[in-house]
C-alpha cells in the first residue's frame, strides 16, 4: 500500500489510500503526487522477477521486494512537497479503523469480498472508494462517490439582452453565450454501492430491454472476479491450458448465475485476458488517477460508475450499474 498526505488549493487537505503497487496503479501515482494529495499509502505483497520491468516505480536493483517499499523512493521524488509512506502489510490482513484515516481509497488486485467489505465500510463514513484492475486486452475502473456527491462545472456564461437593445429580429431570441467568460454551476450525482452495483437483477424486464446496450465488458468483470475468489490470483501465462479451461468453465458459470444468455459473450475473450498489457495500463490508470483528482477536488462531472476499456476495439465505455 501506498498513501499520500495531500494539501493545496484545490483539495482540502486530503489524505489517499492505493493498495497494491502494480503497473495499472503505478500510472496513477505521478497524477496524485503531481496534484498534491497528501500521503499516498501503499500496499501490496512481495514483487515477482518481472515488476522491475511492468512497474517503473520498482528500481531494478528492488526485485523480489515488498512492491509499496520498493516504489517509495521513486514515487517521493515526483513530488517532494507530498508525504508519502508505505506499508507491508497484506489489505486483507488490516482492521477497518485503519481504513478510516483517509478521504479516498484506490483498490486494485483485490478480491471481490475485500472489495467489497472495505467499499461498505467507507460507504458508511462518507469516504472515496475507487477500484481497478487491467486483465489482459481488457480493463475497468468503478468508483462510490456516496449517495449524493456535490461538485461544480464550469460552463459558458449566458449574455442577458441588454434593457435598451431594441433589435427585434430572429437573432434576439436566441441565447447568446460568451466563450470568453465562464461561470462555475452546482451539480450532484448518485451512487450505489459496489455490491449493488454487481448484483442487478438481469431477470426483471427492465434489465432485460437494457441487456441489448449493456458492455459485455460488464459480464466479463464477473467472470475475472470469480477466476481471482477461486485461485487467489489473477489468469497466469504459465498456466495458460489450466486456467483456460477454468475460465470457459467460470464463463458459463457466471452466465447462468446471472441469468442471461450463454452466449452473450464467446470463449474467444480467453486468448485476451492474461497478464498486463502496458497500453491498457496507461489508459485505466490514466482514467482512475483522472477520477480521483476530480473526486477529492469536486471539480468537473465525475464518471458514473464503470469505466471500461476493450484494447481489442480500441473504445472505453462509461456505464452505470445499480439498483436503480
Amino acid at each position: 500500500m501506498i498513501f499520500f498526505l495531500v494539501g493545496g488549493w484545490e483539495f482540502p487537505t486530503s489524505h489517499f489510500l492505493e493498495c497494491s503497487i502494480k503497473m495499472c496503479v503505478s500510472l496513477t501515482v505521478p497524477k496524485m503526487s503531481m496534484e498534491k494529495i497528501n500521503p499516498p499509502f501503499g500496499l501490496a505483497d512481495k514483487a515477482g522477477n518481472d515488476q522491475s520491468w511492468a512497474q517503473f516505480l520498482i528500481p531494478v536493483t528492488e526485485r523480489g521486494q515488498n512492491r509499496a517499499q520498493a516504489s517509495l523512493e521513486r514515487a517521493q521524488i515526483l513530488n517532494p512537497m507530498v508525504e508519502v509512506l508505505a506499508d507491508r502489510d497484506r489489505v486483507e490482513d488490516k482492521p477497518d479503523s485503519f481504513f478510516l484515516q483517509f478521504n479516498a481509497v484506490c483498490l486494485t488486485c483485490c478480491s471481490k469480498d475485500t472489495m467489497v467489505r472495505i467499499d461498505q465500510l467507507c460507504s458508511q463514513h462518507n469516504i472515496l472508494v475507487f477500484c481497478g484492475d487491467v486483465h489482459g486486452y481488457y480493463g475497468y475502473m468503478f468508483c462510490n462517490l456516496g449517495p449524493e456527491h456535490n461538485y461544480v462545472e464550469e460552463k459558458p456564461k449566458v449574455v442577458k439582452k441588454a434593457m435598451g437593445d431594441s433589435n427585434d429580429g430572429p437573432d434576439a431570441k436566441k441565447v447568446k453565450v460568451d466563450p470568453n467568460e465562464t461561470t462555475m454551476v452546482k451539480k450532484t450525482s448518485k451512487f450505489c454501492r459496489l455490491k449493488e452495483a454487481l448484483e442487478v437483477d438481469w431477470t426483471s424486464d427492465k434489465a432485460k430491454a437494457a441487456l441489448k446496450r449493456t458492455p459485455v465488458d460488464y459480464f466479463l468483470l464477473h467472470v475475472m472476479l470469480k477466476f481471482r475468489t477461486d485461485k487467489g490470483r489473477d489468469p497466469d501465462p504459465k498456466c495458460f491450458k489450466e486456467d483456460s479451461q477454468l475460465l470457459s468453465q467460470i464463463r458459463q458459470d457466471v452466465l447462468s448465475t446471472l441469468g442471461v444468455d450463454g452466449d452473450l459473450f464467446k470463449d474467444d475473450f480467453i486468448n485476451f485476458c492474461f497478464s498486463e498489457m502496458s497500453p491498457v495500463c496507461a489508459v485505466v490508470g490514466g482514467v482512475l488517477g483522472q477520477e480521483i483528482v476530480k473526486a477529492l477536488s469536486q471539480r468537473d462531472a465525475p464518471h458514473r460508475n464503470f469505466f471500461f476499456f476493450d484494447a481489442r476495439k480500441g473504445n472505453g465505455i462509461v456505464d452505470y450499474f445499480g439498483p436503480n
